[in-house]
């Protein structure tokens, strides 16, 4: 009786790493991708220190890479988008990054966000809702941009 206790707990181990080595799969460079298939810019997903995943504009491709977020409230409101952390608060979970928001420096508006890396691990399908329970809402899908040492 004691084997198959140790192995269900083995195999609960196991899962957890590989769910959680899915999510560190996120981690790395971007390319957002609007409606028409264009590249727009090209962001940076990483660990932030208190273990929540954050997203950062490294670089914008279309339109005047100077822009500000004219139509962003608080903080951000005036701010260049460029180096602007527009993704916040993300959390591991099943396999996914979710529980935080996405700002849409285009609007200036904030959307609860979850993002999961496709099977082949080149693509981020992630969803901005009104709602956290990601009901309405859209979802873009951002390619891995190369790495570049």
């Amino acid at each position: 009786m004691r084997i198959p206790k140790l192995i269900i707990v083995l195999l609960m181990l196991l899962a957890g790493k590989s769910i959680h080595a899915q999510t560190d799969k996120i981690v790395g460079m971007w390319y957002t991708i609007d409606e028409e298939g264009n590249k727009k810019s090209l962001v940076k997903i990483y660990r932030a220190t208190n273990g929540t995943f954050e997203g950062v504009i490294e670089k914008l491709l279309t339109g005047d890479p100077a822009r500000k977020c004219v139509n962003c409230t608080g903080a951000d409101k005036g701010k260049p988008i460029t180096g602007m952390i527009f993704i916040k608060n993300l959390r591991p979970g099943g396999g996914k990054l979710s529980g935080g928001t996405i700002l849409d420096p285009a609007n200036g508006k904030v959307y609860s966000c979850t993002i999961s890396l496709d099977k082949g691990g080149s693509k981020l399908k992630v969803r901005g809702s009104l709602d956290k329970s990601g009901l309405l809402g859209r979802n873009q899908t951002w390619e891995k941009a190369p790495s570049v040492d």
